[in-house]
């Protein structure tokens, strides 16, 4: 099945709902999107040559135009690959090679940038005016794929190495589309998906149950995340679901804007992509109440790992349960949670060892890396490289391996210092990484950052550490940023 049947699935149904808004005004309804989509895809086709199998890398700004052609390199049966707008040109020109993308689409706001370094490779640039006019076009057919085609290539960070491409078939994200609507919340066409993050990575994957549903796509005026524009945009969108990392979520819970009332009429504040510490979580219901989830997953198998559902995280706010708004949740939907030894042994309770994972949303394997994919795809099990433990099926994640601190012969897990740091009144945020030690091994090292205003007593933070955690696991190092 073609991931882009559920734009025409919803066109069929709904045609007259809105697809597309930018801020307040509708630019799209779900009859017309569909229709500029198939137009597009014959663009795609006769203008540029794209085949079914063909890989279209996707350099580009959040904007109304980048769903529409994401959506037509499906309708063509291609294969997409969106690429972060934060990477530099030369990063890009080097995945546009490592892909072996035909074509890269891109805004007008940095096409000459991707130009000078793709090497000849044809760049399209998706909102020029005037430039994709459909007017005239005839609409593509829908290309007939199968569950296991490729549809995206989501690189990964590369902390390990360059960047790998993990490759997601259109069954794993329709997969996902599924668990979302199963397990996370009921969307209709009176949701929206407000755009706050990237499209080449979560509010692009979280884009597809919403689309599935009829459900309206709301990109910022300013293409940005401005917690004043947030709050203005969920006024003017009841049941507005939105995606933020930690850090915007907080902003946007301590802004003068905020209001309990607004809140009360959203549809999910989902927060991810990095960990995010209790006291934000217990901040956000404050705000939010029951509309605060919080999921993990990696590129690997996008956003369906675990999750803390709403009412489970209200619940755990107001009652301070530490050990719910430390950890990652349950399982999400027919998905199968393991922790392991280094032998793929399963642990017991409370035992620490890596997590992995297996369901129908665990990608095809890396992109030309065998070698990578045999080693992270074993006996039907992604090994996500992540550390964790299980307390009664209910997940805490506690680091990446490779940021494990290893002192003494110590295992320290940076997450958990930081969680300590993060409580000291007048730091912000902190990073917590391990330094070479010629003793120990590896000494801990923190990087914070003071409120604004404030100047940072790291004598009175040291003690702080000392009254909160093993001596062994304090920093040796403060660094003031």
């Amino acid at each position: 099945m073609n991931l882009a049947t559920l734009v025409s699935s919803s066109a069929r149904r709904v045609p007259n709902e809105p697809a597309v808004i930018s801020g307040t005004e509708v630019l799209s309804t779900y009859g017309e999107f569909s229709d500029r989509i198939a137009r597009r895809a014959t663009t795609l086709t006769q203008r540029w040559g794209v085949r079914p199998g063909d890989a279209v890398a996707i350099w580009a700004s959040n904007c109304p135009e980048y769903l529409e052609f994401l959506i037509a390199i499906w309708w063509v049966g291609g294969v997409a690959v969106p690429l972060s707008n934060m990477l530099h040109p030369r990063e890009v020109a080097d995945l546009l090679v490592d892909s072996r993308s035909t074509l890269c689409l891109s805004s007008s706001d940095r096409a000459q940038q991707v130009l000078a370094e793709a090497g000849g490779l044809p760049v399209g640039v998706i909102d020029a005016p005037g430039e994709n006019d459909t007017r005239g076009v005839e609409p593509s057919p829908l290309c007939d794929v199968s569950w296991n085609d490729p549809a995206w290539i989501f690189y990964t960070s590369g902390t390990t190495g360059k960047p790998k491409g993990a490759l997601l078939s259109h069954g794993n994200l329709m997969s996902m589309t599924v668990a979302y609507l199963a397990d996370v919340e009921p969307v209709d066409e009176r949701s929206s998906l407000l755009h706050l993050g990237l499209m080449s990575h979560a509010s692009g994957l979280f884009a597809l149950p919403f689309l599935a549903r009829g459900a309206a796509q709301v990109i910022p005026e300013s293409r940005g995340a401005d917690p004043a524009e947030i709050w203005q945009l969920l006024r003017s969108h009841p049941r507005a679901t939105f995606f933020v990392p930690p850090v915007l979520m907080r902003r946007v819970v301590a802004h003068d804007s905020a209001s309990a009332e607004v809140a009360a009429q959203i549809g999910t504040l989902l927060v991810g992509a990095a960990p995010v510490l209790p006291a934000d979580l217990v901040d956000a219901v404050g705000v939010f109440g029951e509309k605060v989830w919080n999921g993990y997953g990696q590129g690997e198998t996008p956003c369906t790992i675990s999750a803390v559902p709403q009412r489970l995280m209200a619940e755990a706010a107001r009652t301070g349960n530490l050990d719910v708004l430390r950890s990652v949740g349950f399982a999400r939907i027919a998905t199968e949670v393991r922790v392991v030894d280094d032998r793929d042994t399963v642990l017991p309770d409370g035992e620490v060892g890596e997590i992995i994972v297996r369901g129908p949303t665990v990608m095809l394997g890396y992109l030309d890396r065998p070698e990578a994919t045999a080693d992270t795809l074993r006996n039907g099990w992604l090994h996500t490289g992540d550390i964790g433990r299980f307390d009664s099926g209910q997940l805490t994640l506690l680091d990446r391996s490779k940021d494990m601190v290893i002192s003494g012969g110590a295992n320290i897990y940076s997450r958990e210092v930081e969680e300590v740091l993060i409580e000291f009144s007048d730091v912000v945020d902190v990073a917590v990484v391990g330094a070479p030690d010629d003793e120990w091994g590896e000494r801990v090292v923190a990087y914070v950052v003071a409120a604004p205003g404030r100047t940072l007593d790291l004598e009175a933070l040291d003690r702080h550490c000392l009254d909160s955690m093993a001596r062994y696991k304090r920093p040796k190092e403060y660094h003031v940023l």
